[in-house]
């Protein structure tokens, strides 16, 4: 191989499949081209691997990297067009890169991140890092970032915060505070009884127009926690007939609720 090819070639993964897309490209539509443009793909693979790996620190799973990068990789065979002059590497290389970076922008922020903030973010993190280790293992300050990066502190800060979505606390994690908690015990349950407020109101309408007789016999029902027959023994009126008035009660309020909702 000459020192021209070599230089080309930064990779021993990187495969030359310059005469099979010539060759793809000439081909009609069929079990042939088909196999060819199976064999490029197989041959790229190792290819789109690794440049899944260069984001494996972040938080993803590996298998589902390799994925958006094999994704990636079948649409940029798929879109080149050798004819173009361009070589294949310069091309298959940014699309996959492109779908990688993509692929965590829109699915793995906890919350939706401006673009400009994402690159503030990534910028921070970087000189974060770097002086870290020139610190020994300090943390630096805002106005240290500020001055290895160029940018305002505001913007620091920014792409501080920033990285607080994209990395969420566990609900495992202490929180500091007078004693010592985990944060799940500070998030708040759904209250049941929220479900029953509308009803609740809804039945204070009705309820308002029943008969003053009805409206007792429920209040001695359900507030003074009266049986059946405790309630027909007050009124004068059999168990049976108590029974039947409850049901009827039952059956127009329900409509009722039924009719509001």
């Amino acid at each position: 191989m000459s020192a021209t090819a070599t230089r080309r070639r930064r990779h021993d993964d990187t495969p030359d499949t310059a005469g099979a897309f010539l060759r793809m490209s000439r081909l009609p539509s069929g079990p042939e081209r088909d196999a060819l443009r199976e064999t490029i793909i197989c041959e790229w693979l190792p290819v789109a691997k690794r440049l899944a790996l260069r984001f494996r620190n972040k938080g993803e799973n590996m298998e589902d990297l390799t994925q958006v990068a094999s994704l990636a990789l079948v649409k940029a065979v798929d879109r080149y067009n050798p004819d173009l002059g361009h070589a294949f590497p310069s091309y298959a290389i940014p699309v996959i890169t492109g779908e990688l970076k993509r692929h965590f922008r829109d699915y793995l922020w906890t919350l939706h991140i401006p673009r400009n903030i994402q690159e503030v973010r990534s910028r921070t993190r970087s000189a974060r890092d770097a002086l870290e280790q020139e610190l020994g293992g300090r943390t630096p300050t805002v106005g240290e970032i500020s001055t290895r990066t160029g940018m305002p502190q505001e913007d620091v800060r920014a792409g501080l915060e920033a990285s607080a979505s994209c990395t969420p606390l566990s609900l495992n994690a202490a929180v500091q505070g007078a004693e010592e908690r985990l944060l799940a015990e500070t998030v708040g349950a759904d209250d049941a009884a929220l479900e029953r407020v509308v009803n609740r109101e809804s039945l204070r309408v009705l309820i308002a127009d029943l008969s003053e007789q009805d409206r007792y016999v429920l209040y001695l029902r359900f507030f003074a926690g009266l049986s059946q027959s405790q309630i027909g023994e007050i009124l004068g009126f059999s168990q049976m007939h108590i029974s039947r008035r409850l049901s009827r009660l039952y059956s127009e309020l329900r409509q009722g609720l039924l009719a509001h909702a």
